[in-house]
């Protein structure tokens, strides 16, 4: 087994210095929002593309998919064979209208079509699911660092957090684009060595990882029972209380048209593309780029387990248990198995993976608070240097969250990360698809009624977090005089993972009700606002 030497220090330091260095060197281009935020809407197609990859794919994905497969099996890769779907269906409903708009932040849309509460409500759930997801992601790279160096774990979240937000605050998009493009090839790079490692320890290489995979199950579309510990196949059929084949590719088709009508992290590129074919290239390229790096980075994970079977590690056997957590399997190999040199490349790949996503959606979360909430209800009219400043302050903030916000998962209990990461996405999807199927699949609907399918949804969503929380259970409703029957359904009335389609189709049909039959909206002009009223 090999330590982390002298050499893969040096690796590690040369990256974080290149990295650190962008921030300050471009630091001087983004002197307008306009150029802090987009880049003055000149990048190529191939660029934004490998960008985009770059922050769709982050330490969740290095990390936390090997950790799925390897203690798992890949009903949640699912997810990810409907990013096609989800970006042909946006390409065509969506994305146009934010390109002929010259829109800075994919809110801007929401008051045009129902007014501001509307839009400070969607741009808000946006914030609030960012924080989630850049604090699962710095959580991800503390566990590496922590397998690394062995220090303090809250330390480690520390020295992440700091390093990854640095030159995001002073560099803005420039920063964010050129750094993505460097790390994806660096995310690439460490995932091959892995593999090859893996391969190369493993008597009959990739021909006994199929083998002894397949024997043992791991390649089943199926789940973890945690009541036995043992890989289960998952039913094929529709249903809301358990997972099914069907419902993880409608949960991935609905996560995918979110991502691509209202996330910023995506619409803020596709609208810095210098043309509509540019932004279309781009969109394609991360598609083509994604989907098979995360099916790679899945079968890692199930090499890895064949490899701890063949060489049975104390360690790995607590992490496919459960005594350990399944996400410092990669790092652990990394560390302990990978020769000189080589550990510090892997490495660097994996902070890579995690700076790309963390500084693109730091700098969506100041965009957003920028354009949709500080400049248009708080501080208008001020000169444009003010409102860059603003944006770095904001950066700030969201990196101070980023770090509480790790600092709580590394005391939280899951059955993986990828698990958790996908029940927070549900339970924090606010309805926005819904919102926008609403806005521009129809000519119905105002701020009124959107208003009540909004509170709706945010009852709905509250109600769940609850009962994913242990703060609302079958006991509390016995207690009220229940029946036994009532109150277990109430207790867990649908999967978690269920709870953002849910959230959707409630916020789209309550609004779309209210505003046929209780509260019509008064004609007005919808010109390009919907898809029956573009040019």
């Amino acid at each position: 087994m090999s330590r982390f030497t002298l050499i893969d220090w040096i690796v590690l330091v040369v990256y974080f210095a290149s990295m650190a260095a962008m921030g300050p060197l471009l630091a001087h281009r983004g002197r307008s929002t306009e150029r802090y935020f987009l880049g003055g809407r000149s990048y190529p197609g191939w660029l934004l593309g490998l960008t985009m990859f770059a922050t769709s794919i982050s330490s969740i994905t290095f990390v936390a998919y090997p950790a799925d497969a390897y203690k798992t099996a890949y009903l949640r890769f699912l997810l990810c064979l409907m990013l096609p779907f989800g970006i042909y269906l946006a390409d065509k409903i969506f994305l146009p209208f934010y390109r002929q708009a010259k829109i800075v932040s994919a809110f801007e849309y929401l008051e045009a079509r129902f007014g501001t509460g509307t839009r400070v409500y969607a741009a808000s759930a946006f914030i609030v699911g960012q924080i989630i997801r850049i604090s699962l992601i710095l959580y991800l790279v503390s566990l590496l660092v922590y397998e690394m160096t062995h220090l303090n774990p809250y330390l480690c979240v520390f020295i992440g957090g700091i390093v990854t937000s640095f030159y995001t605050v002073l560099g803005g998009i420039e920063a964010v684009i050129w750094t993505d493009f460097i790390q994806s090839f660096l995310l690439w790079g460490g995932g091959f060595v892995c593999f090859g490692v893996v391969l190369y320890h493993i008597p009959g290489g990739l021909g006994t990882v199929i083998r002894e995979a397949w024997a043992d199950g791991k390649f089943m579309l199926g789940d973890l029972n945690t009541a036995t510990g043992q890989l289960e196949p998952a039913p094929w059929g529709f249903s809301l209380t358990e997972k099914t084949i069907l419902m993880m590719l409608i949960v991935g088709l609905s996560q995918w048209l979110t991502e691509y009508s209202s996330n910023q992290n995506v619409i803020q590129k596709y609208v810095a593309a210098k043309s509509p074919k540019d932004a279309f290239q781009a969109i394609w390229i991360c598609c083509l780029c994604s989907v098979p790096t995360w099916g790679f980075f899945m079968f890692l994970g199930t090499s890895l387990y064949v490899f701890f079977k063949l060489f049975p590690d104390p360690n790995a056997q607590a992490m496919l248990t459960g005594q350990m957590k399944a996400e410092q399997i990669l790092p652990y190999f990394v560390v302990k198995f990978l020769p000189t040199g080589l550990s510090g490349l892997v490495i660097a790949g994996v902070l890579a993976a995690a700076m790309s996503s963390l500084s693109s959606s730091i700098n969506a979360i100041s965009a957003v608070s920028i354009v949709d909430i500080y400049k248009r209800h708080i501080m208008k009219d001020k000169q444009d240097s003010h409102y860059v400043k603003a944006a770095k302050i904001v950066s700030l903030i969201s990196s101070i969250l980023m770090i509480i916000g790790a600092l709580f998962l590394l005391v939280a209990q899951s059955k993986t990360l990828q698990d958790t990461a996908t029940k927070l996405g549900a339970i924090f999807g606010g309805g926005l698809l819904g919102l926008y199927v609403l806005g521009f699949m129809t000519t119905r609907g105002d701020g009124r009624s959107v208003g009540v399918g909004i509170i709706l949804t945010i009852i709905f969503s509250t109600y769940i977090s609850l009962i994913e929380l242990k703060l609302i259970n079958k006991g509390l409703f016995l207690g009220l005089g229940l029946s036994e029957k009532l109150s277990a359904w109430l207790a867990q009335p649908i999967d978690t993972y269920y709870a953002g389609i849910l959230g959707h189709a409630i916020l789209f049909l309550i609004a779309y009700f209210l505003a046929v039959v209780l509260l019509p909206a008064k004609p007005r002009e919808l010109h390009n606002l919907t898809i029956w009223t573009r040019d």
